[in-house]
């Protein structure tokens, strides 16, 4: 039964699933808190549980930070609608590419690099490290680049606010080994990070 889920899985979406790849629920688009007091919660925290995020919890997150409410189109805004902007996460078990058309988390490499995502020691603890990536073949600007990474870090800010999560952007880290542990070819650049879990 199991194996006929995963064949009918593979027919409706059209792509291969590795084993290790994570199917998220769909997001709930009907859950949070009232937008204003979302940013009267909004802060910075730097001091983490080390409790994973649920799976409802990580999906909500990536399809509020950069995922689709339209056929074509995302929550966040792109110049001349390039979306050049695409997610990679860490978690406890790998690093993993967020496929955002079929809502699900692409591995990459399997095992911890948490706490090769910054130079802050909480960034091994933390359960949660997103990875914000530009392709710069599809960017208008470097500029308009890192336009978009900050609609997406508050969209993260705003839904962690909502749900009662800690996070903060971070800018200290080692872009090459970042990028090689991604595997990213050169026209693509880590531009940021974001840390995501429960706060002390």
């Amino acid at each position: 039964m199991h194996k006929l889920f995963l064949l009918l899985l593979l027919i409706i979406t059209g792509h291969p699933l590795s084993a290790q790849d994570i199917k998220l629920p769909a997001a709930d688009r009907e859950g949070g808190k009232p937008l204003m007091q979302a940013l009267n919660n909004r802060k910075s925290d730097r001091s983490f549980q080390g409790k994973e995020l649920t799976p409802q919890q990580l999906s909500n997150l990536l399809w509020a930070a950069n995922g689709f409410n339209r056929e074509d189109k995302r929550t966040v805004p792109t110049a001349n609608n390039r979306q050049e902007l695409e997610l990679y996460v860490t978690l406890k078990s790998g690093i993993y590419f967020y496929d955002a058309g079929n809502h699900l988390l692409r591995m990459v490499k399997k095992g911890d690099y948490r706490k090769s995502t910054g130079m802050q020691d909480f960034v091994g603890l933390v359960p949660l490290n997103v990875i914000f990536v530009s392709d710069q073949e599809k960017a208008s600007s470097e500029h308009y680049a890192y336009t978009s990474c900050g609609y997406v870090s508050q969209n993260i800010y705003l839904y962690c606010a909502s749900e009662g999560l800690g996070t903060v952007v971070r800018g200290s880290f080692d872009k090459d080994q970042l990028a090689g542990l991604l595997q990213l070819p050169p026209h693509q650049q880590v531009l940021l990070t974001q840390s995501v879990g429960y706060v002390k």
